[in-house]
């Protein structure tokens, strides 16, 4: 289970440097631009200790899936963008490739 900690932390932080982005305006704001630097050095570095015990395409599918939904959702919560049902289908179609996958096995 300490693996599944790692892969979640590498989430975390891949979805905190992706939000971080829209306020860096171009790298030009250090705060933003320094989290951002941080966030994904994190997730790398816990994808990497991740890929140890699981398969390299089960775990990039869950850090994929999984940060590509929570950045959508960290997108209309904090930056007001617009959630609509072509939206909400993608995201759920995300979330049942990583349920699919972890069902196939191989870890």
């Amino acid at each position: 289970m300490k693996v599944f900690s790692f892969l979640f932390i590498a989430i975390v932080a891949e979805v905190f440097a992706s939000s971080m982005l829209k306020r860096t305006e171009g790298f030009s704001r250090f705060w933003p631009s320094l989290g951002v630097v941080v966030g994904y050095g994190t997730a790398f570095y816990c994808l990497a200790l991740t890929l140890k015990t699981i398969p390299i395409g089960t775990a990039y599918a869950i850090w994929a899936g999984l940060g590509t939904a929570l950045t959508a959702i960290v997108g209309v919560v904090l930056y007001k963008e617009i959630f609509n049902r072509k939206k909400v289908l993608g995201i759920l179609c995300i979330i049942v490739g990583v349920v699919v996958l972890n069902l196939a096995g191989g870890h």
